[in-house]
């Protein structure tokens, strides 16, 4: 016996061929008759199938005694089963009867099929098998065969003759007869054919196999109207369709009311022709309101009724049901619709016996046990898009209403969030409240929240469908979610999750899974969780009937994970910076810090829109040294990036912590970095005061470096108004006060300054000099983002003195290293800078480059004043005889040298 394809309780789709003896128990075949004629039987089956191009030993095969089955290799194509076999087997029964007594000639009944066949350790078994058992013992086979002068009668099932027989070049499919069989639980149509001598040619008879439409079930409910958009979605569905005989149709960003049956039943609508043997359709109950999900058995019995069988042949026992269900369905084109599933093992009964039913799911679960082990195909449903909904909208309301308040319409649309039933429910509001202008009615929604799309009817009340969702939660579950919808910033990953809950990372990873799987929240591809803004709100009001103690708690959690991992993340970002001192996290509070300079750059890049919630949530608590310490935690990214507008508000925050704590220092940084922030938005009186105020403070405090550091800011102050002479004034005071101290970095940081002042200023040989001082002690310190800035500034050096291959030089190891630190805001100034020495070097097209990828930068962080004087230097390229900035010495940004970051903290 040959091996099976898959191991134990492996299901692979075969084609099944069964060879059964006529007359083998005849009285005159003795047993050495019996034994030759078996041995004939096996002869003259293998070589048929040799004639097909299958080998015996790649085939699985049992023996019954006066009969064998044979699964044919799953890859093998069924057409020559059907169309070389028979034939070949007439010609070796010809050769072996010719060859032997009489008591040993055969004649065959023949049956093909195909379907799903599973191995335990007993052998092979299936429905599919089954079926093919009984074709071969069908009454009208045996007949056709008895009255033939022929050795062969062939039986095909009704899939095999409308998919190979109906499609063959070398069949006439008017040559078989349409025949039932009713043998047992099997009731279907089969046809059978006699190859030695063909039966003649009917086109009636091969008309016959559509079955009787009035004999079909057709159980599909009206679909709800209007149906609007989603054509990714029904060809999503028309592919896992065409791939899959199973498809789990769940939400990804909602739970119910996201419109599974909506899409399911309009796709099934549009789509009756696939199913000709008909449709069933069952609400399973898996969400409901006045009950516990349907029992399967239940579900199965209505099938049968629907299938027409005669309730005295339904059997008692439900497993037995379920059998003869999947005999039924087995190998017929139907459409099953199981709506609203509560987990696999509701539907698994429901599954038919074959895979020639199409199976729709629809379920708030994603049902992974029906994915894994049914291989079911999983279509996740989405949102409305903006022009989707609006699309809703019209069809359920009067065009010129909405026509006439635009404002009002794209509000709606936004508070509803794409979400279907929410947008339904909207439309209903306003179709029985014409009273209210569309207007009043997207204030309702955005006061009153959720208690807007409320409704005494459960159906129509998007609390009360979104509460059914919660009703199969686990107690861990229902708390995540709570917690999750109060949790700071859009998203959340696994540790600050596991920070919010309490739980530990393994339990919270598992509990978040089971969310996802109930379609409360979605998973991106970084493994963050989030949720649509109406389920949010929903979780957010359980979250105030838990006890305060608890909400405070998981808050206080999670702020703790951000700011720890934060300032864990900014220490690689500027390794020298004293970092400030934090109150210990709180109990439960569970920490990943990145372990490298990259992987801090993109932990902030990933989590800057939850890390300034969290400060925000922090300084709402009255955690001040937190808020503070967010401020203080984000400047080096904030700076790096560009997050000019960012930076300001998270500073605002932060003085305004500084002012309720006993700590100077900390009042001192953050009216230095408050002022750099509304320095860099041009907001230069605030900037002044600011600045002002760090003088005073560091001066009452007699603290000489952070005068220094003041110094240092006004510089860019004086710069980014237009007055350069004051600039260097106030950095050449901070480079006096900074050698007084012996502070080599801090004096390398104003050395550049001063030299690129007087560059700014003409003085090219005292800049330069400056400049190489400030290089050198950087390199000695490994002070990476100021060697850049120095390298930047003798570039800009030596392009004004006219050596420009020395320019291009030092702006591509400027540039080398900003990149390195994903230093993007002086990337762009450095682009900028190195336009103009290619440029004057004739390298245009080097020019063009660079200068398109830094109004590329400015564009993304904002600088629009920048972006368009690059514009124009391209503008000048493209128009030799126009302008082209090469000799702008306003061209470079000239107070981007003067941003340098703090090394010290506030103890």
């Amino acid at each position: 016996m040959a091996t099976t394809a898959g191991g134990p309780g492996s299901a692979v789709h075969r084609t099944i061929v069964v060879v059964d003896v006529e007359g083998f128990g005849d009285p005159r075949r003795t047993l050495p008759h019996q034994l030759g004629t078996r041995a004939g039987l096996y002869r003259v089956v293998e070589e048929a199938l040799r004639a097909a191009g299958v080998a015996w030993e790649d085939c699985y095969h049992e023996d019954r005694g006066d009969c064998v089955f044979v699964l044919v290799p799953p890859d093998f194509p069924k057409g020559p089963l059907v169309e070389v076999v028979p034939g070949a087997l007439v010609a070796a029964l010809r050769t072996h009867n010719d060859a032997c007594p009489p008591e040993q000639r055969v004649r065959l009944r023949v049956a093909v099929h195909a379907g799903e066949v599973a191995f335990d350790g007993h052998g092979a078994t299936s429905t599919a098998l089954t079926t093919a058992f009984r074709l071969i013992d069908a009454a009208p086979l045996k007949r056709a065969l008895a009255g033939s002068p022929g050795v062969l009668a062939l039986v095909v099932s009704r899939w095999v003759f409308d998919e190979v027989v109906r499609n063959s070049a070398v069949l006439d499919p008017t040559t078989f007869r349409p025949a039932p069989v009713s043998v047992k639980e099997t009731r279907d149509t089969a046809w059978i054919a006699l190859p030695d001598h063909p039966y003649p040619a009917d086109r009636a008879a091969a008309d016959h196999a559509a079955p009787d439409p009035a004999s079909a079930p057709h159980q599909l409910p009206a679909p709800p109207s209007p149906f609007v958009g989603r054509r990714e979605e029904l060809d999503r569905l028309d592919a896992a369709v065409a791939n899959s005989s199973t498809v789990v149709v769940s939400a990804i960003a909602g739970a119910g009311g996201i419109g599974k049956t909506w899409l399911a039943l309009n796709w099934s609508h549009r789509d009756l022709g696939r199913f000709p043997d008909g449709q069933l359709f069952v609400d399973l109950r898996g969400f409901s309101p006045d009950g516990e999900p349907m029992d399967p058995a239940v579900a199965v019995r209505g099938f049968l009724d629907a299938l027409g069988v005669d309730p005295g042949r339904i059997p008692v026992d439900p497993h037995a049901q379920a059998a003869l269900f999947r005999g039924l369905v087995g190998d017929r084109r139907m459409l099953l619709v199981l709506d609203n599933a509560a987990d696999t093992a509701q539907v698994t009964p429901l599954l038919p016996g074959g895979d020639t039913c199409t199976v729709l799911v629809t379920s708030r679960r994603r049902l992974a046990g029906l994915i894994t082990a049914h291989d079911a195909h999983h279509l996740p449903l989405d949102v409305l898009a903006d022009d989707e909904a609006r699309a809703l909208l019209t069809h359920r309301l009067d065009p010129g209403r909405l026509a006439a308040e635009p404002a009002a319409v794209a509000e709606l649309i936004a508070l509803c969030g794409g979400f279907p039933l929410a947008l339904s429910i909207v439309a209903a509001h306003a179709h029985t409240r014409p009273q209210l202008t569309l207007t009043a009615l997207a204030a309702e929604l955005r006061d009153l929240g959720l208690d807007a799309l409320d409704d005494d009817d459960p159906t129509a009340s998007l609390p009360t469908v979104l509460s059914w969702s919660l009703r199969s939660l686990t107690p861990d579950q229902a708390t995540a979610l709570a917690l999750l919808g109060i949790a700071p910033g859009p998203d959340i990953g696994l540790p600050a999750a596991a920070s919010l809950t309490g739980l530990p990372p393994g339990t919270a990873r598992a509990v978040l899974r089971g969310l996802v799987q109930a379609s409360l929240i979605g998973e991106d591809a970084r493994g963050h969780h989030r949720m649509h803004d109406l389920i949010r709100r929903h979780a957010a009001d359980t979250a105030a009937t838990l006890p305060r103690r608890t909400r405070d708690e998981a808050l206080r959690r999670v702020v703790d994970h951000y700011l720890h991992t934060a300032h864990a993340a900014d220490r690689h970002l500027m390794a020298d910076r004293v970092p400030a001192e934090l109150d210990p996290p709180e109990p439960g509070t569970h920490l990943n810090p990145p372990t490298d300079y990259a992987a801090a750059l993109a932990w902030f890049d990933a989590e800057h829109p939850n890390l300034l919630v969290a400060q925000r949530t922090a300084a709402a608590t009255g955690r001040h040294r937190a808020a503070w310490g967010l401020a203080w935690a984000l400047t080096t990214f904030h700076h790096r990036r560009g997050h000019l507008h960012d930076r300001l508000a998270v500073w605002r925050i932060g003085l305004a912590a500084a002012e309720c704590l006993p700590d100077p220092v900390a009042r001192t940084l953050a009216h230095r970095y408050s002022g750099r922030a509304c320095a860099d938005l041009g907001r230069y009186d605030e900037a002044e005061e600011h600045l002002r105020q760090v003088l005073v403070l560091a001066e009452r405090a007699g603290d000489a470096d952070r005068q220094a550091r003041a110094h240092q800011e006004f510089t860019r102050l004086w710069a980014l108004r237009g007055d350069n002479a004051k600039a260097l004034e106030h950095a050449t005071h901070a480079l006096r006060l900074q050698r007084a101290l012996d502070d080599r970095v801090g004096e390398a940081l104003s050395l550049n300054l001063v030299g690129w002042y007087e560059a700014l200023l003409g003085d090219y040989d005292r800049a330069r000099e400056h400049c190489r001082a400030a290089l050198a002690l950087q390199r000695e310190h490994h002070a990476r983002e100021g060697e850049a800035m120095s390298l930047d500034s003798l570039g800009y050096v030596d392009h004004r003195t006219g050596h420009h291959d020395r320019a291009v030089e030092h702006y591509r190891q400027a540039l080398a290293v900003f990149r390195e630190l994903g230093h993007s805001y002086a990337e762009a100034d450095s682009l900028e800078g190195l336009g103009h020495p290619y440029a004057a070097l004739g390298r245009v097209d080097r020019a063009r480059e660079v200068w398109r990828q830094a109004w590329e930068l400015y564009r993304g962080q904002g600088r629009d004043a920048e972006a368009e004087g690059v514009r124009r230097r391209l503008d000048g390229l493209d128009h030799p005889d126009g302008p082209d900035g090469h000799d702008d010495p306003d061209g470079h940004d000239s107070a981007h040298h003067g941003d340098p970051d703090d090394q010290c903290a506030p103890r």
